[in-house]
């Protein structure tokens, strides 16, 4: 399910309904939506009803208002199960169907009416128009020294020394224009290609931006959660896009039969963020289909031990396109130098798509220096250290009862869910600890949180920090 600005659970009852029964009901219902507790802003009925105690109860237990709203306002709503037997008691032919549509104030049904022996109970929402510009960065822009950054998801203490002399030494060349030859075929002999298969890239942003311009997709598809760069640079060029989304009780797994067949443009990230789902190979490449351009971004691959379920340098699957980015393990955020794998005809047409000299001097000095044997055992060993970091994080989350990782992580980042999450991120932050908040990701609600995997020193005192702020915003 996706997330929502307001979610609204219409209630009906009999004289003297239990709280615990309109509890019960509400969250099998809410369950059948695909949503927690959490994402519930209101309980509504009819204003007769709203004196009932058990009503009453049950929503101060979920920790929001119940609304009254007048038969006369609930009789003018529209409703898919209408009963003449509750017409004639209450002036509304379903009231926990026309409560949950008024209260939510132009929402759609998710749940149609379902009853306990004493209560029914329906669920409507309000979709949640999610800022897709919004990233990392912005948690901790301005926030003064001393700020812990667990919001980027950039490895820390980068980029290393003999990298930033390797950039140092490219300024002595800044007079010349940029010549990209060199890195591109150091690019291509890493993943076993030739040239004509790779482009590089200001960034798997820029690549995002070049996808949604050259190509002439009809049906666009973005598998979510996910990065959300590729839907915002496709709705930019005027394209019309569509979601796929994974649900937290399948841990964020992909099924492949979800994606529509006449998709023409599909979209998905491997590992995922924020989710640190890997999916498997074997499951992305079943997504190929003459016709269709299968995207994959592997932007944090390298932060997988072995590179395992990865799809770059592969050949054999028909419209394969993978982004690489260099940015996250070597922390180049700032210089903007990422990759395109592809078939030589796209690669054509995203290359003409490009400006001329798209990549700097110094980014293009850092991607050949990025895939030598050296670069690569140095990565290869910051991601066994990250899966040991990983695993310390893990286990101290564990440790809390009001929070939930859902999905089998594989990153350098790990998603939790808390209630009350927004308020713990702001304590967090007042603690000296900057996270990412999940809700601008479709497919995410207000209770999810990301964290980037650090050190074990780190990850002690976050722990720490967390363990407070979880005790400062219980109810």
């Amino acid at each position: 399910m996706g997330a929502y600005e307001q979610v609204v659970v219409g209630v009906g009852a009999r004289a003297g309904v239990s709280a615990a029964e309109v509890r019960a009901l509400v969250e099998e219902t809410l369950r059948a939506a695909g949503l927690s507790p959490a994402a519930v802003t209101a309980l509504a009925t009819v204003e007769s009803k709203a004196v009932e105690p058990g009503l009453a109860e049950a929503a101060e237990r979920f920790g929001v208002p119940l609304l009254g709203l007048s038969s006369e306002e609930l009789a003018a709503v529209a409703v898919p199960h209408p009963a003449e037997v509750v017409r004639e008691a209450t002036g509304t032919a379903s009231v926990a169907e026309a409560a949950a549509l008024a209260g939510s104030g132009g929402g759609r049904l998710l749940v149609t009416k379902r009853k306990s022996a004493a209560a029914t109970c329906a669920v409507a929402a309000v979709p949640q128009a999610h800022d897709l510009r919004h990233h990392g960065d912005a948690e901790v822009v301005d926030a003064g020294a001393g700020l812990v950054d667990l919001a980027v998801n950039v490895r820390a203490a980068t980029p290393p020394a003999w990298l930033k002399q390797k950039i140092a030494a490219s300024l002595d060349s800044l007079a010349a224009y940029p010549d990209g030859r060199a890195a591109r075929a150091a690019v291509a002999a890493r993943h076993g290609l030739p040239v004509e298969r790779v482009l590089l890239t200001a960034g798997a942003a820029e690549a995002f931006v070049l996808l949604a311009r050259a190509l002439d997709a009809v049906r666009p598809v973005v598998v979510h959660p996910q990065f959300t760069e590729p839907e915002a640079a496709l709705r930019d060029a005027g394209h019309r896009v569509e979601r796929v989304l994974l649900r937290a009780e399948d841990g964020f797994r992909l099924d492949p039969a979800l994606v529509p067949e006449e998709a023409d443009l599909v979209v998905v990230g491997n590992p995922t963020n924020p989710t640190s789902v890997l999916h498997p190979a074997e499951d992305l490449a079943a997504l190929a289909r003459p016709g269709r351009v299968l995207v994959v971004d592997e932007a944090f691959m390298d932060a997988v031990p072995g590179e395992r379920e990865a799809l770059a340098g592969r050949t054999d699957v028909p419209g394969l396109v993978v982004l690489r980015s260099l940015t996250k393990t070597w922390g180049l955020a700032g210089l903007r130098i990422g990759y395109v794998l592809a078939e030589p005809e796209v690669i054509a047409r995203l290359a003409a798509a490009q400006p001329l000299w798209p990549v700097s001097t110094p980014a293009l000095a850092a991607a050949e220096a990025c895939v030598t044997p050296r670069a690569l055992a140095e990565a290869a060993a910051a991601a066994e250290q990250i899966a040991v970091d990983r695993a310390h994080l893990l286990a101290g989350l564990a440790e809390f009862e009001e929070v939930s990782v859902c999905g089998a992580a594989q990153g350098p980042f790990v998603l939790i869910r808390v209630e009350r999450a927004a308020e713990v991120r702001t304590r967090l932050r007042a603690l000296g600890f900057a996270v990412r908040r999940g809700d601008t990701f479709p497919g995410l609600d207000r209770s999810w949180l990301r964290l980037a995997v650090r050190d074990r020193a780190t990850t002690g005192r976050l722990l720490q920090a967390l363990d407070h702020a979880l005790a400062l915003t219980s109810p």
